[in-house]
């Protein structure tokens, strides 16, 4: 799941609000093994609102350094390999606020152009492009380049619905246009959302087996355009899909217990991009930092705001 604000970006572009309930479940320790796949909310949810106003700058105490082994090229077939541990920011909400002292961003790949992208290559920082994968959004200006027969059920947010992951035939010159997109503004990785379709209810009779077939593909296009990739969530499949996969990008794997099956990442070298939103940092900062993760609690909104470990 993603934990965003729902409907919030289509709202925005006058598809009307969504009223979102939110259940909020025991809180776990990060370093628990394991984990149930049903534990997590079935609904997944999209990018946040993109106010008209600049987000609020973090406040200084959340800067770190640039980490020097975050920005060195990796040897892996010409594109980057971040290091576990590096920091990061992800800001999908409001006008990107380039003053986060971190080696790495995560940022919306249509709504920032390439003079933003270059702008934080210049103060030294890689670059991910966050992209939806997993579901049709009726906001994106490639909407109607979807087939209606690939449209599932919604996903629980306003102007998305599920993909038919089976068509990867279709599917793939979509998903390698937007690949390309982000090559094109100069990304270094991208951060495809939504990879876990299989776990949810789509409309589509979607299996493990076909998830991990689309998850390689959506791997391919990225590594053939020199694009590091991240698997987001999908933490029943993360030991199949290490050697495809660059990084992980997970939300709230301390609250519901998970943080355990993310440990092969670290372990292959890799790092685990971790956030949290109901949970105070002192509930999981410990136990992410004894493994590896770079964590930090974010709204959920994912503006500029961030609380790092």
């Amino acid at each position: 799941m993603t934990g965003r604000a729902p409907g919030a970006a289509a709202a925005a572009r006058g598809l009307g609000p969504v009223v979102a309930g939110v259940l909020l479940l025991a809180a776990a320790a990060c370093s628990a093994p394991g984990g149930r796949d049903d534990a997590r909310p079935t609904t997944a949810s999209p990018h946040p609102a993109r106010p008209t106003t600049p987000s609020p700058s973090a406040s200084p105490s959340d800067s770190r350094p640039p980490s020097p082994s975050a920005t060195k090229r990796a040897v892996r077939g010409g594109r980057w390999q971040p290091r576990p541990g590096v920091a990061w920011q992800w800001q999908l909400s409001g006008t990107v606020d380039t003053s986060v002292d971190v080696p790495v961003y995560d940022i919306d790949g249509f709504e920032n152009d390439a003079s933003v992208v270059a702008r934080l290559h210049r103060d030294g920082r890689r670059v991910i492009c966050y992209v939806n994968a997993g579901a049709w959004e009726s906001f994106r200006p490639d909407a109607k380049a979807f087939p209606a027969a690939l449209l599932g059920r919604g996903d629980g947010w306003n102007g998305e619905r599920w993909l038919d992951i089976r068509a990867v035939d279709r599917l793939r010159p979509l998903m390698a246009a937007r690949f390309d997109m982000c090559r094109a503004k100069g990304f270094d990785a991208v951060e495809p959302d939504l990879l876990e379709g299989y776990a949810n209810t789509t409309g589509f009779p979607l299996t493990a087996a076909d998830q991990l077939a689309y998850n390689r593909m959506i791997a391919g296009l990225a590594h053939e355009r020199g694009l590091a990739v991240g698997l987001k969530n999908d933490l029943g499949q993360v030991r199949e899909l290490l050697p495809d996969f660059d990084f992980s990008v997970d939300e709230q794997c301390a609250q519901y217990g998970e943080c355990g099956r993310l440990s092969p990442f670290v372990a292959a070298g890799k790092p685990v991009f971790h956030v949290e939103y109901e949970l105070e940092p002192a509930r999981f900062c410990p136990a992410a930092k004894r493994s590896g993760f770079s964590s930090m609690r974010k709204h959920l909104a994912l503006d500029a705001w961030r609380r790092p470990c």
